[in-house]
């Protein structure tokens, strides 16, 4: 394996940058010819409308021609791969408190809390609803983990990729953390808008996504009232969502978030508090109107920059990260010829000569990268071993959990040295899975703190003893005033978080822990490889939209060859599978590997 990745080159980052800085002269909207749809165009439709095809599919795409190929990315699946809930929820646990101190102030006031009662008498008479409480934290996150799973099984499985595609994009354009929005089956929702209107109307969209609860949990909703207007909210849905900055004033903030006051959620679903509504007369982007929120949208919508904005961003995301000078207009006009419908946007942008004169100048994003390796490795489902969650989150993108509201940065972002270690660390774990891998959905890794409050108290210490912060030490002497507080305090929080992993783990469903189920041999074998030159290239012509030169290819060839001792494949073949891996391992490590 040192020998393969001595071949590895010394200036990957600055290989990659070089690949994704070339100038970019116009912007040539007419349609592509079929003659000129050959193999390398209907694989950069696969992988930029997709994620990545094997070399059978693309060859069914190049022969079907670009109408045909483009229209097989259109196409929409019903979602009929429903996602199965662990049955987690509990009655009283809507609306959840914004902290654990708001909910033992609410449980005082009201003698009960998140459905469970406070208890009459005895010692840490709130104890059960701290339980509860850090229950809900730990299973909502454990759930959203399993929502990621369903979804990166879609993104691999789905006959309609695009769908999938179209959904991470809006995911990151329209961010929400379950950190902050702590209920997985809001994000769950939101998913499934993003996925069933995804490449619909993006004014349908809008309205949609400016009144789905968890936007408007994320977003502050439930504190935008007449009498004390929140402009978080109406500040996003114009910086982030719509125009962008410059394009609208402070009065033009302020105004908009007297628009969406009232608009709230209740369960799981948007709700108009007409009490905290204010209908009066506002000023907005120099009109003036009794507006509620959907009439703000509506103007909005109206803006040429809102087009613009909207058109470029899906151009970066789908084409380019360089965008010739002045081509907004061009694709903001496009935008309003199709009325904002996102798949007849994307569909001339598809069948555009243009858009086939930028392959393999986007860098993957980490989900793009993890689903599109299992894709071309033929696998099923997403393996348990690595972990996706753990994984994507190591790259940059943790799914469900974009680090702000302005979701993830794009482009070079996704690349840095460390990163680009990491990226050669997820292909070495799906390979050769690593033994000691520990389940994170089953073991409260990010806490250890509570694992070691459990040890305690099976050791039989006192709740006071056990929930002692580890760094005063075993024989630290606490004060008789702290150890009386077995006997007088309403709880303990750390008590309350290990008891919550435990109720959150007995209640939510594990991941099936399966690694990838890999026969390289097998493949390089029924693809008629029969020497170590043949399997460089068919893995090149495999797993790289941006041919390795082959230079590189031969010297993998002779390195694999030294390996195995013998240039004959079929001689090879009982011992043949590890060093195929570690072959695989140091061509995806390439820097060529990351472009799409």
């Amino acid at each position: 394996m040192k020998n393969l990745m001595l071949i590895l080159t010394k200036t990957a980052f600055g290989a990659i940058s070089a690949c994704c800085c070339l100038l970019v002269h116009a912007i040539d909207l007419s349609p592509i010819e079929k003659s000129q749809f050959g193999y390398a165009e209907a694989k950069h439709l696969a992988y930029r409308a997709g994620f990545g095809a094997n070399p059978s599919e693309i060859k069914r795409l190049a022969n079907l021609g670009p109408k045909q190929a483009v229209e097989f990315y259109l196409r929409k699946d019903d979602l009929a791969e429903h996602f199965e809930h662990s049955g987690i929820f509990d009655p009283g646990l809507d609306p959840f408190p914004p902290s654990r101190p708001a909910t033992t102030i609410m449980a005082k006031q009201n003698g009960e809390a998140l459905g469970i009662k406070v208890r009459e008498t005895g010692n840490r008479r709130l104890q059960p609803v701290v339980n509860k409480f850090f229950y809900w934290l730990r299973a909502s996150r454990l759930e959203t983990d399993r929502v990621a799973y369903w979804w990166a099984n879609r993104m691999l499985r789905s006959d309609a990729p695009l769908q999938e595609k179209m959904a991470l994009f809006w995911h990151g354009h329209f961010a929400t953390n379950e950190d902050k929005v702590r209920d997985y089956r809001k994000m769950l929702k939101q998913l499934q808008l993003f996925q069933n209107k995804g490449l619909g109307s993006f004014k349908e969209l809008l309205h949609e996504t400016s009144k789905d609860p968890a936007m408007l949990v994320f977003l502050d909703a439930g504190v935008n009232t007449k009498d004390s207007p929140n402009e978080n909210f109406a500040r996003e849905i114009m910086e982030l969502f719509t125009m962008g900055v410059g394009n609208y004033s402070e009065a033009d903030v302020r105004e908009a978030a007297r628009a969406f006051t009232g608009w709230a959620v209740r369960d799981t679903n948007f709700y108009l508090d007409e009490a905290n509504h204010d209908s009066g007369e506002k000023e907005f982007l120099s009109t003036k109107g009794t507006y509620d929120g959907d009439d703000i949208i509506e103007i909005i919508l109206s803006q040429t920059q809102t087009s613009e904005f909207i058109a470029t961003k899906i151009y970066r995301y789908f084409v380019s990260d360089e965008i010739p000078k002045g081509s907004e207009v061009v694709l903001g006009q496009l935008m309003r010829e199709q009325d904002f419908h996102v798949g007849k946007f994307l569909k001339t942008i598809f069948l555009s000569r243009h858009f086939y004169q930028r392959i393999g100048l986007k860098i993957k994003s980490p989900a793009e990268l993890v689903v599109s390796t299992y894709k071309l490795l033929n696998l099923d489902d997403v393996p348990g071993v690595p972990d996706f969650n753990s994984v994507t989150e190591s790259l940059g993108q943790r799914l469900l959990h974009p680090p702000t509201v302005a979701g993830w940065s794009q482009g070079k972002n996704w690349i840095t040295p460390s990163l680009l270690f990491e990226r050669g660390n997820f292909v070495l774990d799906v390979l050769f899975p690593d033994l000691n891998f520990v389940p994170p959905d089953r073991f409260p890794v990010l806490t250890p703190e509570v694992a070691k409050v459990q040890t305690r108290l099976r050791q039989g210490q006192s709740i006071t003893q056990a929930t002692r912060p580890s760094g005063l030490g075993e024989s630290y002497g606490m004060a008789q005033s702290n150890l009386m507080a077995d006997q007088d305090e309403d709880f303990n929080t750390r008590l309350g978080s290990m008891r919550g992993w435990q109720m959150a783990i007995e209640r939510v469903k594990p991941i099936v822990r399966n690694s990838a189920k890999l026969d390289l041999t097998e493949s390089v074998i029924n693809s008629g490889c029969n020497t170590t030159i043949d399997i460089a290239e068919y893995f090149n012509e495999r797993f790289f939209v941006r041919p390795l030169p082959d230079t590189v290819l031969q010297e993998f060839a002779r390195v694999l060859e030294k390996e195995l001792g013998t240039n004959d494949v079929q001689a090879a073949r009982g011992y043949l599978e590890e060093p195929l891996r570690q072959l695989l391992h140091a061509m995806l490590s390439r820097p060529e590997y990351q472009l799409s």
